[in-house]
């Protein structure tokens, strides 16, 4: 009597098992959207959806290139669910009022791998932080990460951040623009460091590690609203990027052709150009970091809580 009481306990138990399994195989994915900037930054992304790691974690992502990453703070919560942000431009859009956190991380700039670099002519005579006094710097964005990193850089090297000029420039264009000496130094990322250290240039100065030997360096944000009440799909966000920054490190020739596909570079820029350090996780501590630059530089005097500002 007990065997045939057991057996029918296991046969409930497998037919739930069999019915949960095929309800979560026929659940409909979570159609979440995001943007990108067009650089190795964001090759996470693209893994995990060119490999099928967002469809296995349930989420239907749709991919769209942005160019102006301090413009996006602004957009999740009505164009996308997740977008690239810095520590920079997040503490400024949440003292400006908008309701965004940070959800995952993305890049982290280190010492022993540096992605950014504050490039000059080998031959323009610049050899130190003082000698950019009066000296007009290309940066990708006057407001962004990167140039506040700069500044903060000159202040800590007895220089008056103010005493400098800046132009924005696309990254692209920086090389050009400094063999011209229209410009007198350039704060360039990777691809663009390689290819400008090539042609003769040198770097000062990794400006993003003026802030400490390890920072965040871009990550990915959403509305504070939409990811508190969807934290789920947060989850299945950083496990599908988290997957994908495994692949890169066991697949590197697959996942360059992969840059090579969402990038449009050459492919003899694709094989040289270094893989930033990838990771999610990410802190309160890591934003605060950022908080008190921008408060020395004089860029942010309204009140924020950065605790409040990572998604627990």
């Amino acid at each position: 009597m007990k065997i045939f009481r057991w057996a029918g306990l296991l046969a409930v138990g497998a037919a739930i098992a069999t019915s949960s399994a095929q309800a979560q195989s026929t659940a409909k994915p979570v159609a979440v959207r995001a943007a990108y900037i067009p650089v190795i930054t964001w090759l996470p992304a693209w893994v995990a959806k060119e490999k099928g790691f967002f469809t296995k974690h349930g989420l239907d992502v749709t991919l769209s290139v942005a160019q102006n990453l301090s413009l996006l703070p602004g957009t999740v919560g009505r164009q996308f669910e997740f977008a690239p942000s810095t520590a920079t431009d997040l503490l400024k859009a949440t003292s400006s009022g908008l309701n965004v956190i940070a959800v995952a991380g993305e890049v982290f700039e280190t010492e022993a791998n540096a992605s950014t670099h504050l490039m000059v002519a080998a031959d323009s005579g610049i050899k130190s932080a003082k000698d950019l006094s009066g000296k007009l710097i290309a940066t990708p964005t006057i407001g962004g990460v990167i140039h506040v990193a700069t500044l903060y850089w000159l202040k800590q090297n007895g220089v008056d951040p103010t005493s400098v000029r800046a132009v924005e420039v696309p990254f692209p264009n920086m090389a050009d623009q400094l063999k011209a000496k229209r410009v007198d130094a350039a704060e360039a990322v990777e691809p663009f460091v390689g290819a400008m250290k090539a042609g003769g240039n040198v770097s000062l100065t990794a400006p993003l590690l003026s802030a400490g030997k390890e920072v965040i360096f871009p990550f990915w944000i959403a509305s504070g609203e939409w990811a508190r009440a969807n934290k789920d799909t947060v989850k299945a966000w950083r496990a599908s990027l988290d997957e994908a920054m495994a692949f890169i490190a066991k697949e590197p020739d697959e996942a360059r052709r992969i840059l090579a596909q969402y990038t449009k570079l050459p492919e003899v820029v694709v094989k040289a150009t270094p893989f930033p350090t990838y990771r999610t996780a990410i802190t309160a501590k890591d934003i605060e970091v950022w908080e008190k630059v921008l408060r020395d530089i004089g860029q942010l005097s309204t009140p924020v809580d950065s605790k409040k500002l990572v998604l627990e």
